[in-house]
């Protein structure tokens, strides 16, 4: 059984679509034809949707934005892919000793401090007027609270699988290998070595253009919170996910089949595994799955099969 499931992927390449599906299938079909225990998901675009909310707060107040110029632009300071993967870091090893999350929004702009320390980069609230800041997280408690309330219970137990979902990349034009903060080499150099010695990694592949056209394809108006409907800004897309490093990463691995994380003084073969979805397997699992074609899951089904297969076997 896979103890820990890294999903990760360009935008809108199927990633949060595959979480739904798995979602739906009965634990025993799971666990004998994807090697997966009962999952219980983490990722980290809610800390992306939670730190355009703060800005837009602090834009009421007449307070300069401290993560993004705008909505539609990417990171003021792109070493918060870092932050986010400190921040989905915490979730799991809470998810793994069963440590309740805290809805307090003063308690969020901590942590996001606290995770922006970790990479060496300035704290974000550090020039946030206190009365501004105060108003700030009265703002978003309605939101933390919804985020916190949809995350899973822990401990781990023995029959569950960890799975996290995150998305890394480079600028458009960029070639392999990715300067940090950018790519997946950087951040999974950030996560705990507990979890790094005990996951494997799912990639689902598909190319930066084919990306851009599902990302377009699955926005929907007044979805920023969803992970099945949001919409990557196309400023965010050329800088940040014009180019990912993980097949890279895959073939010049030290070991085959694996992707090799130096964390410190350490070095860690993760198992991994593609999932080649460049023709769209995965975009009708956003409709109701009442509707979903009983030809297209069974292919999907397979298909995931065998790949999971293989990871397992690693």
């Amino acid at each position: 059984m896979i103890d820990t499931l890294l999903l990760v992927a360009l935008p809108a390449s199927g990633k949060s679509e595959l979480r739904r599906y798995l979602a739906s299938l009965p634990a025993e079909v799971v666990a004998r034809d994807f090697h997966l225990g009962h999952t219980k998901q983490l990722d980290d675009f809610p800390y992306v949707h939670l730190m355009r909310r703060i800005d837009e707060e602090l834009r009421r107040f007449d307070v300069e934005s401290v993560f993004f110029p705008s909505p539609d632009q990417p990171f003021k300071n792109p070493w918060d892919w870092g932050t986010l993967t400190v921040l989905l870091d915490e979730d799991y090893r809470n998810l793994r000793t069963g440590t309740a999350a805290d809805p307090d929004p003063g308690r969020l702009t901590w942590r996001i401090d606290k995770a922006r320390q970790a990479v060496g980069a300035v704290e974000a609230f550090g020039f946030v007027p206190a009365r501004a800041r105060r108003a700030v997280e009265e703002g978003i408690a309605p939101d933390v609270a919804e985020f916190v309330a949809t995350l899973p219970d822990g401990p781990l137990g023995r029959t569950d699988t960890a799975l996290l979902e995150f998305a890394r990349g480079g600028p458009s034009g960029a070639t392999p290998p990715l300067d940090p903060p950018h790519g997946y080499a950087y951040s999974l150099s950030l996560f705990d070595p507990t979890l790094l010695a005990t996951a494997s990694i799912l990639y689902v592949w598909v190319t930066p253009e084919e990306s851009r056209r599902r990302n377009l394809e699955r926005a929907r108006p007044g979805a920023d919170g969803s992970i099945l409907h949001h919409g990557v800004p196309e400023a965010v897309l050329d800088a940040d996910y014009g180019v990912d490093d993980f097949l890279y990463l895959l073939e010049s691995s030290e070991v085959p089949g694996t992707i090799t994380v130096r964390r410190g003084g350490e070095v860690f073969h993760l198992p991994a595994a593609v999932f080649d979805n460049r023709e769209d397997h995965t975009s009708f699992l956003r409709a109701d799955p009442e509707a979903w074609p009983a030809d297209r899951v069974a292919a999907l089904h397979e298909e995931l099969r065998r790949v999971f297969a293989g990871l397992a076997n690693r």
